[in-house]
């Protein structure tokens, strides 16, 4: 199984892309030159008509990749030509994966570099089979946890917990409100009593400071709305650039 501490060095900046918007070539040279902009591990989304767990920005833009024609052939052919020393992870639902098959799906994945897979509305008690199909490969199933999630329910998700710790700042769609820090530091706390596995902090995280601030309490930040945002300019020299003041150090 991969550890993602190996990517980087004291805290992790993890950022969030739509697949194929505003297009796949944009997509492609962004991830080619994410350590430019200070990201080490970045989220793929894969777009779908029906993304229950975003926001408004975020779910646009996955409507635009769908209008454009782009579904999983497209993105995998695309992962197999771009290189990266850099953690990339799915962001996709369960739905997709479904239709796909898990087997076949969670392979492909593998062998364009895949390390992890977030699947934001399968439940713990149904991820059973892909999470077999997961280890079976190497790659890793996230788990979530909330903000709000009690502590026993806690115990259960992470005791067979893969790769790192998504932990949602509250409970709701991205693009959010940000977190309260003292929420959020007792919880880490608590997390860290049950898994030696990194901790990365996600939902509300908007920008540099959230940024700072979350570096101080969990192993990794987690952007994703401001991010997107980004994309809409199409310049990806301007894209890298305002993603890296997100990140900056």
């Amino acid at each position: 199984m991969v550890d993602f501490r190996k990517f980087y060095k004291e805290k992790a900046n993890v950022a969030y892309a739509v697949m194929g918007y505003p297009s796949l070539e944009v997509s492609g040279e962004f991830i080619k030159r994410l350590g430019e902009c200070g990201v080490d591990i970045l989220e793929l989304g894969v777009p779908y008509s029906d993304p229950i767990a975003d926001g408004e920005l975020i779910a646009q833009a996955a409507a635009r990749a769908l209008e454009l024609g782009v579904g999983l052939g497209q993105i995998f052919e695309l992962l197999e030509r771009v290189e990266t020393d850099k953690a990339l992870v799915f962001m996709v639902y369960y739905n997709v994966i479904f239709s796909y098959g898990l087997r076949r799906f969670v392979r492909e994945a593998k062998r364009v570099g895949i390390c992890g897979l977030i699947v934001p509305e399968l439940s713990f008690e149904e991820s059973g089979p892909l999470r077999e199909e997961c280890d079976s490969c190497g790659i890793a199933l996230i788990t979530l946890v909330s903000v709000t999630t009690p502590k026993e329910r806690m115990k259960k998700l992470v005791k067979n917990a893969r790769g790192f710790i998504y932990l949602l700042s509250y409970a709701g769609l991205t693009g959010g409100k940000s977190g309260e820090y003292g929420a959020l530091e007792r919880k880490v706390a608590e997390l860290r009593e049950m898994t030696s596995l990194p901790i990365f902090v996600g939902f509300g995280v908007k920008d540099n400071a959230d940024v700072r601030a979350i570096h101080k309490i969990a192993d990794g930040a987690i952007v994703g709305t401001s991010v997107v945002r980004e994309f809409e300019s199409e310049d990806v020299d301007l894209l890298v650039e305002r993603v890296g003041k997100i990140f900056k150090a």
